[in-house]
C-alpha cells in the first residue's frame, strides 16, 4: 500500500481498536520491572519506545519519514507522517484514545484487531510508561484535516484533549522530558540513538529515519556532519538528490520555527535494499567471498520471513536476528530453523555435485565467515522474558526451516560459481575445526600428564574464592616483578606477558594454541577455550588488563581486548574486564608528592600547587609500569583503596564487532580512514 493511499484506509483504525488490559499506577514505584533499570539503557528504553510506535506504523504501510530531535531543553521529540493516534472516546475508559494509549499501561491499537497486523512494541512496556516516567509529556497528533494537543505531567493529563487547528498531513509527534526523579542520568547518547535508528531503517526498507540534535555542544558524544543522508551506494544519482531535498519534514517538537542549521549534528538514513544492504554494512570491513549475496522474503501462514546472507574470509560468524524489529540477541525459534536448514541445504548440495566426498560438514563449519540477518514478522510473537531477546515462537521454527531450505537450496543451483567458493570456505573451516580440536587436546593431554595445572610464570592469590580474587595481567617481567611484590597476596594474582600477544582477529584456534602467552592466559583464567567453555570455572571475578602508558602499551591493550572478545565475550558482557589506571604523572615540592592520571589533571593541580607556594614543582612522566617500585605501583594502581579501574563493557556487540574487525583485520583502507578522522581525538600521543 502506498503513503498516498493510507488516508483512505484510516477509517479502519479508530477508538474501537484500542483495548485496555490493566493500569499504569504501579511504573512510577517500580521502573526498574517495565523499563529494565534507571541507568543509561532504561533512559534509552524510552526513545526505543516512542520510536517503535512510529517504526509500527511504518511496517503497517502507513509512515515512510521519522524524525528524532534532541532538543536543547533535555527533551526529545519523536515525530512521524503515519495515520495519528485515534483522538475519539474509548468506551472502557470514557476518555479519548490518545489519552488512553498514554495513561494505561497495555492499552493501544496492538491487541485486537484491526489495529496492526505485526507490532514490535507489542510486548514493550508502551508510550505510557514514557508518559509516566517524564516531568512532562505534549503529544500532537494530526489526523482527518485536523491538529490536536494534549500535555501530561508524571502520567497525569493537564487538561483533555483540544483542537488547536487544520493540517492536511496526518501523523503524531510525542515529545517527552525524562523525570530526575526517576533516571539516575538524563543525557541522551548521540550515538547510541543513531546506532539504533540505523538499525530500525535497514529493517524497515523504504523508511527515513532522521536524527537532529539541538543540545549544547558540550552534551555531544559526536561530531557529526550537517545533514548527512546515508542511504544505499547502489540508488541513482537523481534518487539520492531527491532523497536530500525530502530529508525533513519541517516538524519536530518544542522548536519548529529552527533551522538546519541550528542542528549541527543530524544523520537520516535511508535504505531501499534493507536487509541486503545491512549485511553490506557489516561485512564492509572483510573481504567477500560471494559477489552475489542471498536474499529471500516469503510469507507463510502470516509469517513474514526475510533472510539476506553473505560469506566472507572470516573466520567467525555474525548472524543477526530481529522479529518485528526487535533484536532477539539470544536467538530462538527463528535461528534454529535458519541454521538447520543451512547446514542442511550446504550438505546436499555438496553431496549431490560431488564437492565433499570424505565427511559431512556441521553447522560450524558452514557458519565460519557468515554474515546473516534474518528478520520475520508476525502477529503474535512470544519472547521470553521482558527484554525480548529470544522468540519462543514453535511454529515459527518449521516456517522459516522450509522458507531458508527451499530458496537457499535454489540459490546455489542457480549461482554454482558462488556455491562452489561457499563449500570451499566450509570444507576449509571443517579441516581446520580438526586440526584445533587435536591441537586442543594435545595441550590438555600434556597438562595432565606433566601435572602442570597452572602456568609457571603465574604468581596465583592464595584465596580459592573467584569472588574475592583478581588477576592482573601485567605487561613485561619487570612490571610483573614490581606488581608481584606490591600486591596483596590475599586476592591479587599476576600474570606477566613478555611482548605483544597473537593478534586473534585472523587466526584460527590451532594457532592461537601455538601461542604459549595465549596459553597461559587460557590456563590461568580456566574457563577453557573453543566449544568447550565453561564460564562457572572461572577462577578470578575481576580481570584487569594493566599495561605501559604509551603507544606500546596501548597496542598489548588493544591485542588482549580482542582475544577476549573474540574468544570470551561473554566475560565482557557479565562485567569481569577491567583496565587498570597508572598515574601519568608524579609531581613533588619538598615532602608534598601527588599522582595524577591525566594531562587536563596534572595542569589543575599544578595550577593549586603554585598558588600555594612559588616553589619549584618537579613533574615526572611514568610512560612504564616498571618505573615504579612495589610501594609505589601498589599505592596508586593496585590497591582497591587509591586505584582506578575501568570496567570494558558493550553498548552495542554489532558496533563492537565492526570496530575490533577495521582495526584489527586485514583491510587497510578503513583502517587509515578511521585513524584520520579520529587523529584529533588522541591524547598522551607519544611521538
Amino acid at each position: 500500500m502506498s503513503i498516498d493511499d493510507k488516508n483512505k484506509e484510516s477509517t479502519s483504525y479508530d477508538a474501537s481498536n484500542i483495548t485496555v488490559l490493566e493500569g499504569l499506577a504501579p511504573v512510577r514505584k517500580r521502573p526498574g520491572m517495565y523499563i529494565g533499570g534507571t541507568g543509561i539503557d532504561g533512559l534509552h528504553h524510552l526513545v526505543w519506545e516512542v520510536v517503535d510506535n512510529s517504526i509500527d506504523e511504518a511496517m503497517a504501510g502507513f509512515c515512510d519519514k521519522v524524525v528524532i530531535t534532541l532538543n536543547a531543553d533535555g527533551s526529545v521529540s519523536v515525530d512521524d507522517n503515519g495515520r495519528g493516534i485515534p483522538v475519539d472516546k474509548v468506551k472502557a475508559t470514557g476518555k479519548s484514545a490518545l489519552e488512553t494509549v498514554l495513561t494505561v499501561l497495555h492499552a493501544g491499537g496492538k491487541f485486537g484487531d484491526g489495529g496492526y497486523k505485526v507490532s514490535g512494541g507489542l510486548h514493550g512496556v508502551g508510550v505510557s510508561v514514557v508518559n509516566a516516567l517524564s516531568v512532562w509529556v505534549k503529544a500532537e497528533v494530526r489526523r482527518d484535516g485536523k491538529k490536536y494537543f494534549q500535555e501530561f505531567r508524571r502520567g497525569v493529563a493537564v487538561e483533555d484533549i483540544k483542537e488547536i487547528g487544520e493540517s492536511e498531513e496526518t501523523g503524531t509527534t510525542i515529545t517527552f522530558l525524562p523525570d530526575p526523579e526517576i533516571f539516575k542520568v538524563v543525557e541522551f547518547n548521540y550515538n547510541s540513538i543513531l546506532s539504533h535508528c540505523r538499525q530500525q531503517a535497514y529493517l524497515t526498507k523504504g523508511v527515513m529515519i532522521s536524527i537532529y540534535d539541538k543540545r549544547d555542544k558540550s552534551l555531544k558524544q559526536s561530531e557529526g556532519n550537517p545533514e548527512e543522508l546515508i542511504m544505499d551506494d547502489d540508488l541513482t544519482e537523481e534518487e539520492k538528490a531527491e532523497l536530500q531535498k525530502n530529508m525533513r519534514t519541517g516538524r519536530g517538537g518544542a522548536d519548529d520555527d529552527e533551522s538546519i542549521e541550528d542542528s549541527p549534528n543530524s544523520y537520516s538514513f535511508y535504505f531501499e535494499g534493507g536487509i541486503v544492504a545491512y549485511v553490506q554494512h557489516i561485512n564492509k570491513s572483510r573481504h567477500d567471498i560471494t559477489e552475489i549475496p542471498f536474499y529471500v522474503e516469503k510469507e507463510v501462514d502470516e509469517v513474514m520471513v526475510e533472510l539476506a546472507l553473505a560469506y566472507t574470509d572470516d573466520f567467525k560468524e555474525h548472524v543477526y536476528t530481529f522479529a518485528n524489529n526487535i533484536n532477539t540477541a539470544e536467538g530462538g525459534t527463528h535461528l534454529t530453523g535458519f541454521r538447520t536448514a543451512l547446514t542442511r541445504a550446504i550438505n546436499d548440495y555438496a553431496k549431490k555435485n560431488n564437492l565433499q566426498k570424505n565427511m559431512s560438514l556441521s553447522g560450524e563449519d558452514v557458519r565460519e565467515g557468515l554474515t546473516a540477518v534474518l528478520s520475520i514478522k508476525l502477529r503474535d510473537p512470544q519472547f521470553e522474558g521482558q527484554t525480548k531477546a529470544k522468540l519462543g515462537n514453535t511454529e515459527v521454527r518449521t516456517i522459516v526451516e522450509s522458507v531458508v531450505a527451499t530458496s537457499f537450496a535454489y540459490y546455489l543451483d542457480e549461482n554454482p560459481g558462488e556455491a562452489k567458493k561457499i563449500i570451499e570456505k566450509c570444507s576449509l573451516s571443517a579441516r581446520a575445526r580438526m586440526a584445533a580440536r587435536a591441537a586442543r587436546d594435545t595441550i590438555i593431554r600434556k597438562g595432565a600428564l606433566e601435572g602442570m595445572t597452572l602456568p609457571g610464570k603465574l604468581a596465583d592469590c592464595s584465596s580459592r574464592d573467584p569472588k574475592r580474587s583478581e588477576i592482573y595481567i601485567v605487561e613485561g617481567d619487570s612490571a610483573g616483578g614490581s606488581a608481584k611484590q606490591g600486591r596483596d597476596r590475599e586476592f591479587q594474582a599476576i600474570l606477566p606477558l613478555r611482548g605483544k600477544i597473537l593478534n586473534v582477529e585472523r587466526a584460527r584456534l590451532d594457532r592461537m594454541l601455538s601461542s604459549d602467552e595465549i596459553k597461559a592466559l587460557i590456563v590461568a583464567m580456566g574457563v577453557g577455550i573453543g566449544e568447550d567453555i565453561d564460564y562457572s570455572k572461572l577462577r578470578y571475578d575481576r580481570i584487569i588488563i594493566m599495561t605501559d602508558a604509551d603507544v606500546d602499551g596501548a597496542h598489548i591493550r588493544t591485542l588482549l581486548l580482542t582475544f577476549l572478545f573474540r574468544n570470551y565475550f561473554e566475560l565482557i558482557e557479565k562485567g569481569h574486564i577491567y583496565i587498570a589506571q597508572p598515574p601519568l604523572y608524579s609531581l613533588s615540592r619538598g615532602k608534598e608528592k601527588h599522582w595524577v592520571y591525566s594531562d587536563s589533571e596534572k595542569d589543575q593541580k599544578l595550577a593549586e600547587m603554585k598558588a600555594k607556594s612559588n616553589d619549584n614543582v618537579t613533574i615526572q612522566r611514568y610512560k612504564g609500569l616498571g618505573e615504579m617500585n612495589p610501594e609505589q605501583l601498589w599505592s596508586t594502581t593496585m590497591s582497591p583503596e587509591n586505584r582506578i579501574l575501568l570496567q570494558v563493557t558493550v553498548d552495542d556487540a554489532e558496533e563492537a564487532d565492526e570496530v575490533f574487525s577495521m582495526l584489527m583485520g586485514d583491510q587497510v583502507l578503513p583502517r587509515k580512514r578511521f585513524i584520520q578522522s579520529h587523529a584529533k581525538k588522541v591524547k598522551n600521543l607519544d611521538i
